[in-house]
Formats: structure tokens, sequence, C-alpha cells
């Protein structure tokens, strides 16, 4: 069969704040110049917001520039930061740091606890007002281009292969979706988006990309230890001085809270588990009893860049550009995305139609948009926030953390130099043999939990006949390669129990397992594999978590 295939002026790949901010901005401004200009988002989820994931902390400022009158139109920003407190942890105990000494960019006076995902839900409602196409349930699986190497759209994924490559009963073939220009809204280390930085050289002149590991809970609380508004981070403890991380708290309504840790993947020992070490958080004395009487109700694990204005790649290649968190945008000291995020979609939205009025240039290349998120709020925002990470990489989280916070607090960010990152995440693990083992607790079933009782809680699912999206270009790396110089490191660092090594009873012949069926689609296993052996690519359309209100 032949593909079918529409034809728009502009194709958003990824219904995310970003995404969905750029489809409502093209139409507002396409309106304001009396242009028509045709959009459509496709999104993988099964749902707009089903794989969103995020704190979420929302600080409004590119909310309110898209949609001054959010308030009005009853958008799902209801709860505001009333108190936030920060701990420095010890094991046993906490030291609390007055809100006063931190950076002012780190505060959050006039921000708001959301679910991303609820909020993604109600931006889609506002973009389908405006006449953009949105279509859940499609990924896209391969770019487009013409002769000449223009991107000129995307594939989506065909759907009804088996396992064994060939086509079912129930096959359907994808379809193309062509466009003037596409938009890559895929959220952090997007598969497509990968490829195009290497085809196009984007990433060439900029740091590394380093990247977190965020993995929440959400809980039903004990209303006498539910304090709407509140917001809580905490630094230190389970985390050695080497081991960037750090925890979130945020008080929702209906005596709900979320819970997460955010670990950086650049860390060293093989040993370590960001799932473990999340549920270990929750049994400090300082943490456990405000959990304690209440019930956890979902669970979901996401990747985060971390690396700042030095890991941004170049925006733009011909036909298209990145938008937010595919390119990198996250404020590391605000722990914080989402605005700027929405506020590059809305930049590249205002390029594209400025673009589409005018004519396309020859190169197709949207050169208006890195202009103008370069002299944007967002760019000033991250150049302040620059040495954060770094200076943690650099120094150990402690001394990181007093010289970033230095720059930002005392030295408004202005600092004569800028710290960089120097190597990838997967070139920093240390060999299994070289550091020490980690014990952790067993889980208690109140506090703490296993890894697939919380995927359960995730909602994730996938359709059993089709072809493994986790692949390995070399299947014999795992057991010949990594187990015996890293004790086959993917066992731990993925937080859904996707790698295993399994063995015959008595101990021998290890075996590299991958249980597809349980993947989040956080990217951490892309990301962290030490011989970048594994590949991610999207599975069918809707398959993975069906996240409610993350």
């Amino acid at each position: 069969m032949e593909r079918e295939f529409m034809e728009y002026d502009v194709v958003i790949v990824g219904a995310g704040p970003a995404g969905l901010a750029a489809a409502i901005r093209a139409k507002q401004v396409a309106a304001e110049k009396g242009q028509e200009v045709s959009v459509c988002v496709i999104e993988k989820g099964s749902e707009v917001g089903a794989h969103i994931l995020s704190g979420a902390v929302l600080e409004p400022r590119a909310l309110n520039e898209l949609i001054p009158d959010w308030k009005e139109k009853e958008a799902p920003v209801t709860v505001p930061v009333k108190d936030e407190k920060f701990l420095f942890l010890t094991q046993k105990g906490g030291i609390n740091v007055p809100i006063w000494l931190l950076p002012p960019q780190t505060h959050n006076h006039g921000n708001y606890i959301i679910s991303l995902g609820l909020l993604c839900r109600w931006l889609a409602g506002q973009a389908e007002a405006l006449g953009v196409e949105i279509y859940p349930g499609f990924a896209a699986a391969e770019v487009l281009f013409d002769e000449n190497g223009r991107v000129t759209g995307v594939a989506t994924g065909d759907m009804g292969i088996g396992k064994d490559g060939e086509k079912t009963d129930r096959y359907t073939p994808g379809m193309e979706l062509r466009a003037r220009y596409t938009f890559f809204a895929e959220g952090c280390r997007g598969h497509l988006s990968k490829q195009l930085m290497a085809r196009f050289g984007l990433r060439q002149g900029v740091d590394p990309q380093t990247y977190g590991i965020g993995i929440k809970e959400l809980w039903q609380l004990d209303p006498a230890k539910h304090q709407e508004g509140l917001v809580v981070h905490t630094a230190g403890w389970p985390m050695d001085n080497k081991t960037w991380g750090g925890s979130f708290i945020y008080h929702l309504n209906d005596h709900q809270a979320y819970v997460g840790y955010v670990i950086g993947l650049d860390y060293q020992n093989p040993h370590l588990s960001p799932f473990d070490e999340f549920q270990r958080f929750k049994t400090h004395p300082k943490i456990r009893p405000m959990f304690e009487g209440g019930k956890r109700i979902s669970y979901g694990a996401r990747a985060l860049n971390e690396g700042g204005l030095q890991s941004i790649p170049k925006l733009i290649f011909p036909g298209g550009a990145l938008i937010g968190c595919t390119a990198g945008f996250l404020n590391v000291p605000k722990i914080k995305g989402s605005h700027t995020a929405m506020k590059t979609g809305m930049l590249a939205a205002e390029a594209v139609v400025d673009a589409l009025a005018k004519g396309d240039n020859q190169a197709g290349l949207l050169e208006a948009y890195p202009t103008a998120v370069k002299a944007s709020w967002v760019h000033e925002e991250l150049y302040r926030a620059r040495n954060m990470r770094p200076a943690a990489a650099k120094f150990g989280m402690k001394l990181g953390m007093l010289v970033g916070g230095f720059d930002l607090k005392i030295l408004k960010g202005k600092a004569p130099w800028t710290f960089h990152h120097k190597h990838a995440d997967h070139e920093c693990l240390k060999p299994a043999a070289e550091m020490p083992k980690i014990a952790y607790p067993k889980p208690d079933g109140v506090v703490s939990f296993d890894k697939l009782s919380s995927v359960f809680l995730s909602g994730t699912n996938h359709e059993e006949d089709q072809p493994a999206h986790l692949t390995l270009k070399d299947p014999s790396v795992p057991i010949a390669k990594n187990l015996p110089l890293y004790d086959e490191p993917a066992q731990r660092y993925c937080p859904a129990g996707v790698y295993e090594v399994v063995r015959d009873s008595d101990g021998q012949n290890p075996r590299f397992q991958i249980n597809a069926q349980n993947c989040v689609h956080c990217k951490t296993c892309d990301i962290k594999d030490p011989a970048q052996n594994i590949n991610w690519v999207v599975p069918e359309g809707g398959g993975g978590p069906n996240y409610p209100n993350m």
C-alpha cells in the first residue's frame, strides 16, 4: 500500500507545552495579519498529556504572554505557591536553609503548583478552538526530506507490524504529514531530533548535553499532613558529594502532593539505582512522616536536559526547527523548563508565520527564530543560570552549589567566567570493581515500593505483537562488554525494570532480557548506556504510559 498524505503549512511533532504554544501562537499571529496558516500537531501518547511528566511548579510568564485571560478561560492553574522550604539532608537529620539565602531566581513567589499534563490538555483545547488539528496516538517515526535534503514533514509509523517484522491482519501503513516547515517538540532526547542533530551537525561547537532522570509519584495525603501551596526542595542525602541530585515535594489541592527525585545522569557509580535512591529518600525521618497514612496514586519517570545555555544546539535546519525541551531550554537552578519551552515555541511560531507570508528563502532556514531567542528573556535567564550545573560537576555538589549560588545571587549571573560540560553522561561511569556497591533496603510497602508495582501505576501498555522499540546496535555488547566492566548498569538505571540479566538456575549462562512492555519512555537507556548501544525508537502510536494528571 502507498502511504496517504496530508499537507500543511506547519507540522509540529509533540503536544507538550512547546508544541502547543507554537500551534496557538502561529494561529494568533496569522489571524492578526489576516493570513491563513494550516497547523497540525501529532502526539505519540494515546491522548494529549498521556506522556507528560513534570514536577511541576509553573512560572506563568509565557502563559501570560500567550493567553493573557487564562484565568477567565479556566486554565488548570489554580494552586498558587504559598510557602516554600529548602532542606539540606544528612543521613539522620537535616538543615532548614532560609529561602532568603537562596538566589532570587530560585524563589517561587507568584508561581503555581500544577499538573503539566492537565495544562497541556487545556492548551490543546485552546489550540483546536483556533483551528489547529491535533492527532494523538500517532507517533512520528520518520523525517521526510526532498531531493535537496530539506525537511518536508514526517511520516507516522506503520501499525500492525508483528514482532517478526511481517505485516499482521491489522496492518495499516503510516501517513505522511507534509509541511512547508516542521517543528520538533519531542521533549528531552527526542529520537527524531537526535537524528536531525547528527544529519545537520547541529551540536557542533556546543557542549555535550547533560541530563537528569526525574522519578515522580502522586500521593493522596492524610489531610492532617497536607498544606496546599507548599513547595519543598531538598539536596544532600541520599546522594554523595560527587552525584548531582535532589528532591521536590509539591502540595496540590484535594489533599494531594507530588513527590519526586532528580539524579544527574553523569553519575559515576554503576551500582547506583535512581529508582531505589528515590524510594530510600522517602524513608528519611524528615520526609517519611509526611507520607505515612497516605496512599500512592500514580508513578512515572522522565529524563530532563540539564546542560543549560552551553549545551543548546543550533535551532534551525532547512525546513524546520527544534523547540522547547528537545533543544534543552530547562533552567536548572529554577528546576523549571515549561515557561522557556512555551516561549521558544511562540518565538518559532512568530518566525514561521512571517516566513510563510514573505515566501520561503532558498535555504528554508527560519533565521529569525534563533535571533529572537537570543534577544528574549529566555536567553537572559539561561545566561544568568549557566554556571550552576557545571559548577557542581567541576567542584562537587556542596562547593559547586556555593560557587553557582554566588554567581547567581551576588554577581546576578554575570560572572566573567563560564564553566563547561566536559563529558557526555555515558562517558562518566567508572568500572564496577572500582566503585562501592550499594545495599538498598527492601521496600516496605508503606512509603517505599518495588519497580513493577510502580510501573503498574503508570498505566503503561504496549501492543505486544510489534517490533521492539528498544533496539541494540550490537546484541553481544550487554553481556560481552557491559556486564564484566560495569555489571550491566541497565539493570539499575532503568526506572521501569525493562532490562534484566537472567541466568540459569546454577547462576551461569547470563542473557540480556528486554521487557519492552514496561517502558515508560523516559529515555534514560538511550542516554546512559556506556556503549551507546541502545537506541530508543518510537513504538506504535498510543503505546507507553498513560499518566492521568502528572
